[in-house]
C-alpha cells in the first residue's frame, strides 16, 4: 500500500495579512490543522485534539453559549474552521470558540466575507472584532493562547476573552474584559463565579467525573 505524506507548504504571498487571508480563503489551504497569522507570524498546529482536556471542554461551552445567545436571539455561536481576521490587529484566527452579536455586523463592526463565487448566503470569514472569544489551552498552544493571543484580541477590539486551561489537576477558567485597549481579569467569588458582561450573567465552568471516569464538562450560568 502506497504512504503519501501530506507537507505544508506555505505561499511566499502569505507573508504579510493581506496575503495570508487570500491563501486562507483558496483550495490549497489545508482542511485540517490550525494556521494561524500573527502580526508576521504564522503559527501552525497541526497537533490532534486531546478528547477530554480539549474537545469535550469546546463542546461544553459552546452548547450552552448557543443556548444562552439563540435563545433569545441575539446572535450566533462558531465552533473551529470560523476565521476571523482584524486588519488593525495584524490577526487572522480560527479561535475554539467566538461569538457574534447581530448590533455588531448591524453596525458594521463586523462583516462577513463572501466564499468564492459570491453566492448568496454563503460566507467563509468574518472581519473585525467578534464580541467573544474562546480559547482552550492545549500542549501546542499554550505560549499562544496565553501572551500572544491576548494582546492581539485586545487590539482588535474583542471585548471578552474566556482562557480554559483543563490539562492539569486544577481547572483555570477565566474571563478577561476590554478596558483602555487591554485586558483585566475578572475576579471570582469564593463560589467560582464571575460575571460575563456579554451574557449579563454569572457563570462558572464546573468538572467532574463521569461514569468511566473521565473529565466531564458543564458551563453554569445564573443570572
Amino acid at each position: 500500500m502506497p504512504i503519501v505524506e501530506q507537507q505544508l507548504c506555505i505561499p511566499a504571498q502569505a507573508r504579510d495579512l493581506e496575503g495570508f487571508r487570500v491563501w486562507a480563503r483558496s483550495d490549497d489551504f489545508p482542511e485540517t490543522g490550525r494556521i494561524d497569522y500573527l502580526a508576521g507570524d504564522i503559527e501552525v498546529d497541526m497537533s490532534p485534539e486531546d478528547l477530554y482536556t480539549h474537545g469535550a471542554v469546546k463542546v461544553a461551552i459552546a452548547a450552552e453559549l448557543h443556548a444562552l445567545i439563540t435563545k433569545r436571539d441575539l446572535g450566533v455561536v462558531f465552533v473551529d474552521r470560523a476565521r476571523i481576521s482584524s486588519p488593525q490587529a495584524e490577526l487572522s484566527v480560527e479561535p475554539d470558540i467566538l461569538v457574534m452579536l447581530w448590533r455588531t455586523l448591524q453596525e458594521g463592526r463586523v462583516r462577513e466575507i463572501p466564499s468564492a463565487g459570491e453566492r448568496p448566503d454563503r460566507f467563509i470569514e468574518l472581519e473585525g472584532a467578534a464580541d467573544l472569544v474562546v480559547e482552550i489551552v492545549s500542549d501546542g498552544s499554550v505560549g499562544k493562547d496565553l501572551r500572544r493571543l491576548p494582546p492581539k484580541y485586545a487590539a482588535a477590539g474583542v471585548p471578552e476573552l474566556w482562557i480554559v486551561d483543563a490539562r492539569d489537576g486544577e481547572l483555570q477558567f477565566e474571563i478577561r474584559v476590554l478596558e483602555s485597549g487591554a485586558y483585566r481579569e475578572l475576579p471570582k467569588d469564593s463560589g467560582g463565579w464571575m460575571v460575563s458582561p456579554l451574557l449579563g450573567r454569572r457563570v462558572r465552568l464546573d468538572r467532574r467525573r463521569n461514569p468511566i471516569g473521565r473529565w466531564g464538562y458543564r458551563l453554569e450560568h445564573r443570572t
